[in-house]
Formats: C-alpha cells, sequence, structure tokens
C-alpha cells in the first residue's frame, strides 16, 4: 500500500514463541519452532555496526546510513525517548522484510480476531518469521470467514525482551532512505519507552505521532530546512499523506454502511463498490479489504488530541511524556479502544504540569 506504518509492528508474538510461552488461540508447535528459529537467526546473524562501517563489502550508501544511528538514538533520548542498547547491531537480511504480520477481520464489521498472549496481553495481529507458515495462517483465517490481511513489516520491537538490531529492511531505496530510517527508529524507540498491554491503537498511534514530529525536527537541525534530506522526506510524507486520505474516507464509508441498519446483502454491495474504488485508485500490491484498513486505522488515531496535548505541554516533550505516563491500563474502557479522546483530553484539561 505505500503505507509507512506497514512496516513498524510489535513483534511480541515472535518474542514470546522465541521465550517458549505457550499462546491461546494459536498454540501450536510449529508456530513456536519457527518464533524460536527465526529469533536465533536474527541474533545470529547481528554484527556490531562498527565492524560493518569498517567492512568494505558492505556498500558505501549502507554504511553511511548506519553512522546516523548513534545519532538518532541520542537525538530521541535528548527528547525524553527511554536510552537502550537496541541498534548497536546490524542484520543483513536475504528477504524484504523482518517479519510477517498476520491480522483478521470480520467482513461486515471493524472488528478485529485478537490473540492473547502470556504476560503482555491481547494483540489484533500476530507476527512470523516464516513467511510460508504465514501464508498458511492466512489461509486458514480466510477458511473460518475471516478477512485477512498479510504484509511484511521491515522493523519490530521486542520492546526489551531482545536487543533489536537494524535490519536492512529498514533502509529504504530512493531520496528519503534517510528520513524514513530515522522515522522508523524513533517509532520503535517509542515503544521501548511507553506500552500499554492490549490497547495497540494508542501504542502505534502515539509511536506514529512522536516519531513524526521528532523525524522533522531531526532532519531540520541536522540539515536544516532547505536540505535535500528534509526536502525529500517531506516530499514522500506528501505522498503518503494523500494515499492516507483516500483510506481514511473508505474506512469511514464503510464504518457507516457497517453500523446501519441495512441488510447484510446491501451492505455487502456497497462494500463491494467502496473498495472497488478504492483499490483501482491506489493500486495496492495487494487487493485492500477489512483486515488492511483497520490494521491501517490502527496506526492513525488520537492525532489531533496528541497534537492539543503537546502543544498544551509548551510543545516540551519532556513535558508531553510526562502527562502521558498519567496513563495506565485502568484509562481504558476497554481491550484496542479506537477512541483516544477519553484518555488523551483529560491530560490537556489538567494542564499538562
Amino acid at each position: 500500500m505505500g503505507s509507512r506504518s506497514s512496516f513498524k509492528a510489535i513483534n511480541l508474538a515472535i518474542v514470546l514463541g522465541s521465550l517458549g510461552l505457550s499462546l491461546t488461540g494459536c498454540s501450536t508447535l510449529g508456530y513456536l519452532i519457527q518464533a524460536g528459529h527465526g529469533q536465533l537467526k536474527m541474533i545470529n546473524r547481528a554484527r556490531p555496526i562498527t565492524e560493518v562501517l569498517k567492512d568494505e563489502r558492505v556498500s558505501p550508501r549502507i554504511r553511511t546510513l548506519l553512522t546516523q544511528i548513534p545519532k538518532i538514538k541520542k537525538f530521541g533520548e535528548d527528547n525524553s525517548l527511554k536510552p537502550t542498547s537496541n541498534y548497536i547491531e546490524y542484520v543483513q537480511l536475504d528477504q524484504a522484510a523482518a517479519s510477517w504480520i498476520v491480522s483478521a477481520c470480520e467482513p461486515l464489521k471493524f472488528k478485529s480476531k485478537e490473540w492473547n498472549f502470556p504476560i503482555v496481553g491481547r494483540f489484533p495481529f500476530l507476527g512470523w518469521f516464516d513467511l510460508d507458515r504465514a501464508k498458511a495462517h492466512a489461509k486458514e483465517l480466510r477458511e473460518e470467514g475471516w478477512e485477512v490481511d498479510l504484509r511484511g513489516a521491515a522493523a519490530y520491537s521486542t520492546l526489551g525482551w531482545f536487543r533489536d538490531p537494524v535490519v536492512s529492511s529498514m533502509i529504504q531505496e530512493g531520496d528519503d532512505a534517510l528520513g524514513g530510517l530515522v522515522n522508523v527508529v524513533l517509532h520503535e524507540s517509542v515503544h521501548a519507552t511507553f506500552y500499554i498491554s492490549g490497547q495497540a491503537f494508542f501504542d502505534e498511534s502515539i509511536a506514529n505521532y512522536v516519531a513524526d514530529g521528532l523525524t522533522l525536527d531531526y532532519l531540520s537541525k541536522t540539515y536544516g530546512a532547505e536540505s535535500k534530506e528534509l526536502k525529500s522526506y517531506v516530499r514522500a510524507e506528501s505522498d503518503y499523506e494523500t494515499r492516507r486520505k483516500s483510506i481514511h474516507e473508505a474506512y469511514e464509508k464503510l464504518n457507516g454502511v457497517y453500523s446501519s441498519g441495512q441488510t447484510d446483502e446491501s451492505k455487502k454491495v456497497v462494500k463491494e463498490q467502496i473498495l472497488g474504488d478504492l483499490n483501482a485508485k491506489l493500486k495496492p500490491k495487494h487487493p485492500i479489504n477489512n483486515a488492511t484498513l483497520i490494521q491501517f486505522k490502527t496506526y492513525h488515531v488520537g492525532m489531533d488530541e496528541f497534537d492539543e496535548l503537546f502543544r498544551s505541554c509548551g510543545r516540551s516533550w519532556q513535558r508531553f511524556w510526562g502527562a502521558i505516563k498519567n496513563v495506565s491500563e485502568k484509562s481504558f474502557k476497554k481491550s484496542q479502544q479506537e477512541d483516544l479522546g477519553p484518555i488523551i483530553l483529560p491530560l490537556v484539561r489538567a494542564g499538562c504540569s
């Protein structure tokens, strides 16, 4: 779909499998084996970035971009992101993605299937290192009547369970590669800074909001307001925003249809037309369906509320995070709560002290 957010994920399903923990709803030996094998393979292939920078077999472009990692991490820490030991190693993959994400949604309702994990809670997606197994699982879900989305994730966060490396799939082609790398490192660093179990809408959206804001600041302060690095990133973001608006409009239209009193047959007809128009307009690699739309929505809620809080905090990230840390699992009325207004606006009214 060309979505930057489609490349970011919390792969705790993989983490749990690597730790040998049992899963509810997807408790298969095959899953645990592939998860453990995949994580070990990632660890075993990781090389210190300091070593990679000296390796002339690595392309100058990759080495140049990797020199930015310590600076990006320091910039995030200077803006109240948690210091971690992540991103001091590099993994050159022989595939297009670090992992593959499977999500599922009801056909006539924006209600995701959830997987329940011990310790870390509920998730509306499942991460796989093994693409063939991801495809097989997606097929099983379709046979159960779910609409399914399977996408590659170029980066993932293990929330401190393991030391996350920079993986080659985090480095995009094109002039905006630096901006994309800055954004994904900061996005995943937000996950390491603050995370609410069972609230993917909140977790992914705040990571997007903070990373998007900090990426612009980083490129502007490091290279200048008229730099090619900043202009390339802004141009790519503008193209993405155009697609985002089309996807958002389709989601809102369909949400209205699904909640209406129309018969299921009528809903199916209208749905086919809306999705047909959207797919014809965006020409994605894989047809967009309910599962695609709700996963996209997961990364784009509460932006106005986050912005209002940031402004009320005097545009200080330190004060912003001081306010956000008043949020807990008890702040939410239900699992995977989409409406973040009741969570964020009380922080604004409290005055961001």
